[in-house]
């Protein structure tokens, strides 16, 4: 695992074009071991005992002290989606236009096709299907009872949508991804293909971009400057329970989103508060006696 400094130095040199993605990415990812964490390392340790203090910066114990950071460097793969999602909305402005045949063939290559079937009365899809009543079909729509509901092909559907994207025809997930199985409209479908494509045509810069913030990320953590002394209670709290001293009577611990704790509530609010946490347990115990939790 790299250094703070040599980080700092590999960030440099791939942002002035010195090196590639690639040999950046390999350098820094060369003795990377499952599990092993920045704060296991020699340099870590180090630059630790220079910047902790003698007490909790928080309730000023002198238990169990440690380094608390007050943010945490998000993944490489989370900013790979982010400047992806960037630069495929980007594309879609500027190429809002997809020739029709490449769209369907696409779409057959990536997805298989589960028909719906629709009420040929009013074209709502998914009728309530009856078990015993006849006739077998009602739809939820427009209340037409019928036995044959009506089904689209793909073809059907991709000229619907490329006549009107909002018809109800085209708006049911009825496309399984060959590959995640997940389901997706043709609205859904095109989005894929723009990406795919903004992906493919950019897929260095978009790597680099996403690399550089990362490495930004990891630097600001390995810094130390968005951190501060704590103790083991308080560091758990802060970064488990979510939750701080409170600033006014430095007793109890509130949550992060709070300016105060409930016991520092005026009397009316700190009385609504208790009921509402009270009435939270006792519908979780009445879940957990259901079984339904």
């Amino acid at each position: 695992m790299l250094t703070y400094s040599e980080v700092i130095v590999l960030r440099d040199k791939l942002a002035s074009g010195e090196i590639g993605l690639e040999s950046a990415q390999a350098q820094y990812w060369k003795d990377f071991k499952e599990g092993q964490k920045s704060w296991h390392t020699k340099d870590w340790k180090e630059r630790r005992s220079e910047m902790i203090k003698d007490k909790c910066e928080i309730c000023s114990s002198k238990d169990t002290l440690t380094l608390q950071h007050r943010s945490h460097p998000k993944k490489y793969s989370e900013y790979l989606s982010d400047v992806t999602r960037a630069y495929a909305e980007e594309y879609r402005n500027t190429n809002p236009v997809i020739d029709k045949y490449e769209f369907t063939t696409y779409v057959l290559k990536k997805y298989d096709y589960v028909p719906i079937p629709f009420c040929p009365n009013c074209k709502w899809s998914n009728p309530y299907e009856r078990v015993r009543k006849i006739p077998k079909y009602r739809c939820l729509g427009c209340r037409h009872e019928f036995d044959n509901p009506v089904y689209k092909s793909v073809d059907e559907l991709i000229s619907i949508f490329y006549e009107n994207e909002e018809a109800l025809e085209v708006r049911d997930k009825c496309f399984v991804s060959k590959e995640w199985r997940n389901k997706n409209n043709l609205s859904n479908i095109r989005y894929w293909l723009q990406r795919d494509r903004a992906r493919n045509k950019d897929a260095e810069t978009i790597g680099k971009e996403a690399f550089l913030l990362y490495l930004n990320d990891s630097i600001q953590y390995l810094s130390f400057d968005d951190t501060i002394t704590a103790c083991k209670k308080c560091a758990f709290n802060f970064d488990i329970n979510k939750m701080e001293l409170c600033p006014k009577c430095n007793q109890y611990y509130k949550g992060l989103q709070y300016p105060t704790c409930i016991q520092c509530l005026p009397e009316e609010k700190r009385k609504a508060a208790l009921e509402s946490i009270e009435f939270g347990k006792d519908w979780r115990e009445m879940h957990r006696e259901l079984g339904i939790d």
